[in-house]
């Protein structure tokens, strides 16, 4: 475990810190602006649909530019965003604010790939850990998006505005953070030495479908839920500083684990340790709906971060297997992309649904999805039914 790899893992926990807060406050400043009030969430499903679309052009600015400097273009993309995000809020313009949320998902399409990049950090028998340690340092948005998001909520006349102010620093900062990683040297493909397969090929593998379900379904699941919980929380009486408690206590249960799911796989292998993780998220949804006091949102929320990590590391861990150091661009890009496109999809769903249905109806709608990944993963051990990857 080197320098770069604890750089990049306090990169990630700045982008976290950036999603958190967007989280946290980009529902409710949503509600207080939109036209109807199914309309809250679009603020956020924005952030995802721009992350959708950024894809190609993010795989293709790694390409061609290498891992640090399209990092570097995210992180000010991110800066320019949130200055944007400032703006619209102040001036009460709604659609301003979901344009500013599209384009900062550029920035969220390049940070999706850190996890990736840590695997190129670390010598090959370590990279499971690499990318556990990486997801690790999203613990610094556990602590600083929720609080962040609580002491700037008041730090301007128009409530908000100054926490995208001060999104912006943070994003100069990883910017500054992110100069000093050493990426092993890149070579811009060409005629001459670009090889590989198609991602058609690539797609096909057992491996690699489920990676990008198991993903897709972790996060679709995970952004359904949390979207949703300001809204829910507010619906039953609780102030913002409970719901920043809770979504603390749940970004904290999304990668506190980091410092040891790396282990947990290597020692009882990919597919089991994703499977606990689906089981932790059905948990999640059977103390979700159990009640409606803080003490089980808190609970709720903190396993489902728990079960995000095992899915998500696992998923991420798997996907490493599909494909050569050569495919490593399409292929990634194929994977943000799923998880993107369900993401948005969860992100419009969850304030349609808490607004129009209710926490316990948007619990239940979790539980098809998940389903549908546990059949993936049995499906795939029962191919593979030795594969520690």
């Amino acid at each position: 475990m080197n320098r770069s790899l604890w750089l990049l893992a306090l990169c990630q926990g700045l982008f976290l810190t950036n999603n958190v807060t967007f989280i946290a406050i980009n529902g409710l400043v949503g509600l207080s602006m939109a036209p109807y009030g199914w309309m809250a969430t679009l603020p956020v499903m924005g952030y995802v649909v721009g992350g959708a679309l950024a894809t190609p052009l993010v795989a293709a600015t790694q390409a061609r530019f290498g891992r640090r400097t399209s990092f570097q273009i995210g992180l000010a993309v991110a800066v320019v965003s949130a200055l944007a995000g400032a703006w619209a809020v102040a001036a009460h313009q709604f659609w301003g604010l979901v344009a500013a949320t599209v384009v900062a998902g550029y920035y969220s399409a390049n940070g999706q790939l850190y996890r990736f990049a840590a695997a190129e950090l670390a010598l090959p028998a370590f990279r499971e850990k690499a990318v556990s340690l990486v997801l690790a340092g999203g613990l610094i948005g556990a602590i600083a998006g929720p609080n962040l998001a609580a002491r700037t909520r008041t730090l301007m006349d128009v409530p908000f505005t100054g926490a995208y102010l001060v999104l912006a620093g943070v994003g100069l900062l990883a910017m500054a953070l992110m100069a000093f990683v050493r990426f092993p040297a890149h070579q811009a493909p060409n005629a001459a030495t670009a090889t590989g397969r198609p991602l058609s090929e690539i797609a096909q593998q057992p491996a690699f479908i489920v990676a990008c379900l198991s993903a897709a379904m972790g996060y679709g699941v995970m952004n359904l839920l949390m979207a949703a919980t300001p809204l829910a929380m507010q619906q039953c009486g609780l102030g913002f500083d409970d719901a920043a408690l809770v979504l603390e206590w749940h970004v904290i249960g999304m990668f506190a684990p980091g410092f040891f799911t790396g282990h947990l796989i290597k020692r009882f292998g990919t597919l089991q340790i994703m499977a606990v993780g689906v089981a932790l998220n059905l948990l999640c949804v059977a103390i979700a709906l159990s009640g409606l006091e803080l003490q089980q949102f808190v609970v709720a929320l903190f396993l489902l971060g728990v079960g995000w990590n095992f899915l998500f590391t696992g998923s991420t861990t798997l996907a490493l297997t599909a494909y050569r150091p050569e495919e490593k661009d399409r292929a990634q890009a194929a994977v943000n992309f799923c998880v993107f496109a369900v993401m948005a999809l969860s992100s419009l769903a969850s304030g349609a649904l808490v607004v129009t249905r209710g926490w316990a109806w948007l619990n239940i709608g979790s539980i098809p999805p998940l389903t549908l990944t546990a059949a993936g993963l049995l499906w795939l051990w029962l191919k593979r039914p030795a594969m520690h990857p």
